[in-house]
């Protein structure tokens, strides 16, 4: 008989795909259990956004899937998902296009040796301009285009392609869960509640201070661990179809061409553009796609190759990304049959109704607890807050609590989250070409971390009369 302890080594996780499955048969199994129904919604006038009308909650008849809808939503979710996944095989495709003529090696060349033995400083600081970036213009899926560039980077430095894609995502999630002047996020939710736009700062400064400190040092926890032993990487030994870039001494020693050099700058006009594009332009998903398609023809041109070259590498790069593109769907087919089933409001409607009559420090507790939850169901930060702060903030009141302390709820719930529930998190797994079993395995340590964080943040917010 196997002791526990050899079960455990035994025991390994499932497939990201039967990961996925297995919520996709628990959301079907709950539509034929929680009732259907739905709030009514109306403009607020304050944020321009449909808001969910408090105390309109009726019950209606939904569909509830039968077997067969269950493969036809995930037919509708890889068709509605269409523009994130080619944002990602064009994002992709570019930086492939980089590092086959040799640009990507050129820059980690000039970069090594301008910063020495402090090249691990790269990823502090990368992960502070996103967490900035992100707490303050709410950045975010505008930076998904640079996941292959940083995992080029950090393969390149001898680290894995989980830090690579940490440095970004892990960047900006912890940067929109400790939002400071996030219009996106804390803007909509207070306008909503009808709290002073960006209001309570001071307290929400110090979260994001705390929190950027721990995250950043759990990454180059993780990175240094690796480096001094790569058998430690929770993708040791798996064949993953990624990016591959030249040892350091290599980088070093590499001589840049004209046609690197003028590549290089076209790399850095690309990323420059992205920025102004989706700050000052109103640049979504289409146009950053886009963007990515073109450079990177210009680029594969710019580098050398011909037009057939370029196709060549262009069809290369996509048989990488092919897995990862499709776990996208997957969960947006997910979201189709909560929507249909029309159970995403009523959850919500018996969430809250759970609060009512608790404690101060149990009712904070509470809403942290169902604004994590109703993220499972409602992954928009916007969609989430429409749907949630209308009734949350009224209800923090009768509790006893300030809506403020509402908003924070709303806050950590729709952040943390994000890098650890299936639904948020599997297209930055796909992006980063990671397992989502591998994936949780790196990222439980610091999403354990991180609650205990938020507990303690809205009980000192209850007690501080936040």
């Amino acid at each position: 008989m196997k002791s526990l302890t050899t079960k455990k080594k035994d025991f390994k996780m499932p497939h990201t795909y039967v990961i996925l499955s297995g919520l996709l048969i628990l959301v079907s199994m709950l539509t034929h259990i929680i009732p259907s129904g739905h709030y009514d919604r109306v403009k607020d006038l304050a944020t321009g956004k449909m808001v969910v009308v408090p105390g309109s909650f009726i019950f209606a008849p939904g569909k509830t899937p039968g077997f067969f809808d269950l493969f036809l939503n995930l037919q509708r979710g890889y068709v509605d998902a269409a523009d994130i996944m080619f944002l990602i095989i064009f994002a992709y495709g570019f930086v492939y296009m980089l590092i086959k003529n040799g640009t990507l090696d050129a820059f980690l060349g000039a970069l090594i040796k301008v910063m020495g033995d402090k090249i691990h400083w790269l990823i502090p600081i990368s992960m502070l301009t996103f967490g900035l970036l992100s707490s303050t213009m709410g950045i975010y899926e505008e930076v998904y285009g640079l996941i292959p560039v940083f995992i080029g980077i950090s393969l390149a430095l001898g680290y894995d392609i989980v830090v690579g894609g940490s440095i970004v995502f892990i960047g900006v999630v912890t940067g929109f869960a400790a939002s400071t002047l996030n219009p996106f996020s804390i803007g909509i939710a207070q306008g909503i509640s009808g709290v002073p736009m960006f209001s309570g700062i001071t307290y929400r400064i110090v979260i994001f201070i705390i929190c950027e400190i721990v995250s950043i040092s759990y990454v180059m926890w993780y990175a240094h661990k690796i480096k001094k032993d790569p058998t430690k990487s929770v993708v040791y030994g798996l064949e993953l179809e990624t990016l591959h870039m030249k040892d350091i001494s290599e980088l070093k020693n590499m001589k840049v061409t004209h046609r690197q050099k003028l590549c290089l700058f076209l790399f850095i006009l690309t990323i420059a553009s992205l920025l102004v594009g989706t700050t000052k332009w109103g640049w979504y998903i289409n146009e950053i796609a886009s963007m990515f398609l073109m450079m990177m023809i210009i680029v594969g041109l710019v580098g050398g190759y011909t037009p057939t070259q370029i196709a060549k590498t262009f069809i290369e790069s996509t048989k990488t990304m092919v897995p990862s593109m499709f776990v996208v769907g997957f969960t947006r087919g997910i979201l189709f049959i909560m929507k249909d089933a029309m159970i995403s409001d009523a959850i919500v409607f018996y969430l809250v109704r759970f609060l009512e009559g608790q404690g101060k420090i149990f009712a904070a507790m509470g809403m942290l607890g169902l604004q994590n939850i109703i993220h499972i169901f409602i992954t928009g930060s916007s969609s989430q807050a429409t749907i949630t702060m209308p009734i949350m903030a009224p209800t923090a009141e009768l509790i006893g609590l300030s809506k403020q302390t509402a908003v924070l709820a709303y806050q950590f719930g729709n952040g943390f989250s994000n890098m650890f529930w299936p639904t948020a998190c599997a297209l930055e797994c796909g992006l980063m070409g990671v397992p989502l079993n591998k994936w949780y395995k790196f990222v439980a340590p610091l999403f354990g971390i991180t609650v205990i964080l938020q507990i303690i943040f809205m009980i000192i917010a209850v007690m501080i009369k936040y």
